[in-house]
């Protein structure tokens, strides 16, 4: 039995066929095309912007329109190429070899060697960071491991059965790393461990790549998302480029501390983890580790902490009664950790942990093959051969070191970095960004240009780091510091009066360029300008 259809139904139909009537048959079959394709169009704008912003992404859009212009992506290509070549220190390369030596010099590399050495720079005490042991190259600790890397240096942890020596040197460093952090405490779980990396960036890379996999694994996460404050390292977004995960950078409080609210409501079911730091590389300061377990536990999500730089300082900062808030494994809802042993864990360069609190988390760090025909791989780390050298020589400088060698070291670098911090304070023109709270003091102005201040400290040899958002330069406080904080204090006041009583840029500074960088609206514009940099340094 048919049921009639109601009247509307059919005025409807029939007021819709003579309106569509007066349209071609392949209009209508395009319409809905056309009609799709434009909504993809918008949904990719809409994501743009939800991403970027709104202001970058219209600046984006005019800069693209602009180049269009005959001419104008010609000369702002020149432009760059200039600041690239300004920014090109490292000067001529006329000489440089371009092929093998048709004979080989034999035991005179040395000679030459030690020749080239000589144009390096005068770092001794000059530099922020960079040289974390303390004394000169041919005596003491800097020996010591020199002869512990040159031992091991046709070494490979990659075969076990062979150098069984370097495994268990590598295994010694990693548990003896993980005791400083917590692994000892109850609170711990029990089951901290780890691998050693050629670097802090190795052990973040590894620390986002297991969270991803292992979140994948147990929420099914499939379109991973990770948040991290402004200030964290760019080690993140390095991992985020090579693992496909959606990046959200968050601002940082009042304090320049990791924003636990902000970070609270970009949380959402695709995220994997959050990050803290203690200390963060631009100003010093610990993010609320207590406050991010809090919340990566509340949600079920990873929280990697960066102890790259706090890692060897913290634990013995603490012990020497420093207010140091909770930063390691003792907080629930840390999942991971890295810390390098090549800073102040004064060990030979290329030297870093990574941490994970529990075996089932590090199990998505390491690739297995079965199916190669060179046999079955299996590796722990992004590397595969490994230089057993500066194993050995991390192993060396901690068991060198010891406890008390760590403690003492610690006592006249957090001295030290007191020092400089009241002796910045007390130049009335600069402030200290925030409250640092260990060995990196940070410091801008609101009376001279900070970055020809640099320029200035420059010209009198030392190395600091220009920073940015806010404008400033921070000098990490190491071993080479502690004989050299009233040079440095000097220095710094007299380049101060300098560059106030003659402001302006400094004869082949680079404060301009900062300065020109910082204020550029077009953010592409800045990358493009450090690619091309980086394409023409190596």
């Amino acid at each position: 039995m048919e049921f009639p259809n109601p009247p509307w139904l059919n005025q409807f139909r029939a007021s819709t066929n003579s309106f569509l009537s007066q349209y071609e048959p392949l209009t209508l079959l395009l319409a809905p095309l056309f009609a799709l394709l434009l909504a993809q169009i918008l949904q990719s704008y809409f994501l743009v912007i939800h991403e970027r912003g709104l202001k970058a992404t219209i600046i984006s859009i005019v800069m693209s329109s602009v180049k269009l212009v005959p001419g104008v992506k010609k000369y702002i290509d020149a432009e760059k190429q200039k600041i690239v070549d300004k920014l090109q220190a490292s000067g001529s390369r006329d000489g440089w070899k371009t092929e093998l030596p048709r004979s080989g010099l034999g035991n005179k590399v040395l000679e030459q060697m030690k020749y080239e050495k000589q144009k390096d720079v005068t770092w001794q005490g000059k530099c922020s960071g960079t040289v974390y042991i303390g004394g000169n190259e041919h005596e003491g600790h800097f020996s010591l491991i020199n002869e512990a890397c040159s031992m091991f240096a046709h070494t490979n942890p990659l075969h076990l059965s062979v150098f069984p020596s370097v495994v268990r040197f590598e295994a010694e460093v990693v548990v003896m790393t993980a005791a400083l952090l917590g692994s000892k405490e109850n609170a711990s779980g029990g089951q901290i461990c780890g691998n050693m990396t050629s670097g802090g960036t190795e052990s973040i890379l590894l620390a986002v790549k297991s969270s991803r996999d292992y979140m994948k694994a147990k929420k099914g996460i499939t379109k991973p998302e990770m948040i991290i404050p402004v200030s964290a390292h760019s080690a993140y977004d390095k991992a985020a480029q090579y693992f496909k995960i959606k990046l959200w950078r968050v601002p940082v409080d009042k304090e320049f501390r990791a924003d636990v609210k902000a970070i609270n409501q970009r949380i959402n079911k695709h995220t994997i983890m959050i990050v803290g730091s203690a200390p963060g590389f631009p100003h010093g300061i610990i993010d609320p580790i207590e406050d991010l377990g809090d919340l990566a536990s509340s949600y079920g999500i990873c929280l990697h902490v960066d102890l790259c730089l706090g890692g060897f300082v913290l634990p013995f900062a603490r012990k020497l009664g420093y207010p140091v808030p909770p930063f390691d494994f003792t907080v629930q809802g840390v999942t991971s950790i890295s810390v390098d042993v090549h800073k102040y864990g004064l060990a030979p360069k290329g030297t870093s942990v990574v941490l994970y609190r529990n075996h089932e988390i590090r199990k998505h760090q390491f690739v297995a093959v079965t199916e190669w025909t060179g046999g079955l791989y299996v590796s722990p780390t992004i590397a595969g051969s490994r230089p057993g050298g500066l194993i050995a020589g991390a192993w060396a400088a901690m068991i060198s070191l010891g406890f008390e060698g760590y403690l003492e070291n610690t006592k006249e670098i957090m001295e030290a970095s007191k020092s400089i911090q009241k002796g910045i304070q007390d130049i009335p023109e600069l402030f200290v960004i925030g409250r640092p709270e260990m060995s990196i003091i940070a410091f801008g102005s609101d009376v001279v240009d900070i970055f020809e201040v640099n320029d200035v400290m420059s010209s009198k040899g030392w190395h600091l780091n220009a920073l940015q958002r806010p404008n400033s330069v921070h000098i990490c406080v190491t071993l080479q510091h502690v004989p050299v904080v009233q040079i440095f204090l000097k220095d710094l006041r007299d380049s101060v009066q300098t560059v106030k009583e003659n402001p302006g840029p400094v004869n082949g500074g680079f404060a301009p360029i900062y300065g020109a960088a910082g204020k550029m609206p077009d953010r592409g514009m800045v990358q493009d300008l450090l690619i091309e940099f980086m394409d023409s340094s190596c």
